[in-house]
């Protein structure tokens, strides 16, 4: 806990798009169009029942996926949905930490989901009146750990440029990887796993009136040979998803020892850490989360419900889990986390404002 803080975090909002994919449903068209194609796929439709999702959203309704899409048509889509999303989750994120677009030095952008040159913040930029000399730092390949690490570079650059505000906005649309020519266990468990989503907070250095925590210590830990654990595949198609099964039993036997690592390299006793905020990639993974940071089964309920609502949105997840913390009352010490490609645990320390 500290009484000074620099730099501090201002807000934090979330903004979805507008179609609903019922699991149910999702599942069943799965099923007509994947069924014949898998000797197996009974025990692999199992994953949409296992996997904790309820319902997740999408850039688009369940009728579209179903039709083969080319690079172009996933690419047109993702500009949309993706700049319109950005610029409701920043809009909202500048208005609750009551700064002005005037404000904003900085724009640090995180997406892996797709390709925008001009990036995602210019084409928002006329909408959300930015200035013309804002700063832009677009930000790709970062996958599910681009929301914690995004906070990471939003918080150095704030420190970098004080009393200039750094927007960060992470923006998703994992769904357009959805492939009807990929019959793999992977694409199947992505089709069961993957929602869309955008997430914006502002962080600026100083002390602020209504800030909501403290940006300290982050810290990014790889594993040598570990590239194919998560990915993105490159085909004319488009993006084809890279996920070995792996994921849950590596994290559990290996993410104790790399956060005790980051601890003792920064000097924080790990007992002091009042709440874990983890990018929830799917129940087995929560589970092994629990298992490797000793926790109690269940404590990862915010987790647990982002997960069933929204999915596993990549990187904007960990915010939409950090906003439900924030809403309830942050301790006075917790450690944001997230696994992403490389494959590298990604972890940012809030602290809580006395």
């Amino acid at each position: 806990m500290k009484t000074s803080q620099n730099p501090e975090l201002l807000s934090v909002s979330t903004a979805i798009p507008e179609y609903v994919l019922d699991q149910n449903e999702v599942a069943e068209t799965v099923t007509d169009v994947f069924s014949a194609r898998f000797s197996d796929f009974g025990k692999l439709r199992q994953v949409f029942v296992n996997c904790g999702i309820d319902k997740r959203q999408a850039a688009r309704p369940i009728s579209w996926y179903v039709e083969p899409r080319n690079w172009l048509e996933r690419t047109a889509v993702y500009l949309e949905v993706a700049t319109d999303l950005f610029i409701k989750a920043a809009r909202q994120a500048m208005q609750d930490a009551k700064v002005t677009a005037d404000e904003i030095g900085t724009i640090v952008t995180v997406s892996s989901t797709g390709i925008a040159t001009p990036s995602l913040e210019a084409r928002a930029a006329k909408e959300l009146g930015f200035r013309p000399d804002v700063s832009r730092v677009p930000v790709f390949g970062l996958g599910c750990a681009g929301g914690v690490t995004g906070l990471s570079i939003a918080s150095r650059l704030a420190n970098a440029y004080p009393g200039k505000a750094v927007l960060l906005v992470v923006v998703e649309l994992c769904t357009l990887a959805v492939r009807l020519d990929k019959t793999t266990k992977a694409n199947i468990v992505a089709l069961a796993l993957f929602g869309d989503g955008a997430a914006a907070a502002i962080v600026k250095a100083g002390r602020n009136d209504n800030a909501l925590a403290t940006i300290d210590k982050a810290c990014e830990y790889s594993w040598p040979d570990t590239l194919d654990i998560m990915g993105w595949s490159v085909d004319p198609e488009g993006f084809g998803v890279i996920f070995d099964r792996s994921i849950p039993s590596f994290a559990q036997e290996n993410l104790a020892l790399a956060v005790h690592e980051i601890c003792m390299r920064d000097g924080i006793d790990p007992a002091s850490i009042g709440r874990y905020i983890c990018h929830p990639g799917g129940t087995k993974v929560i589970e092994a989360l629990e298992s490797a940071l000793n926790l109690k089964a269940g404590t990862l309920d915010y987790e647990r419900d982002v997960l069933a609502n929204y999915g596993n949105m990549s990187a904007p997840t960990a915010l939409f889990v950090l906003e439900r913390v924030l809403r309830a009352g942050i301790p006075d010490r917790a450690m944001m986390m997230a696994l992403g490609p490389g494959f590298t645990l990604s972890t940012a320390m809030l602290e809580r404002i006395v």
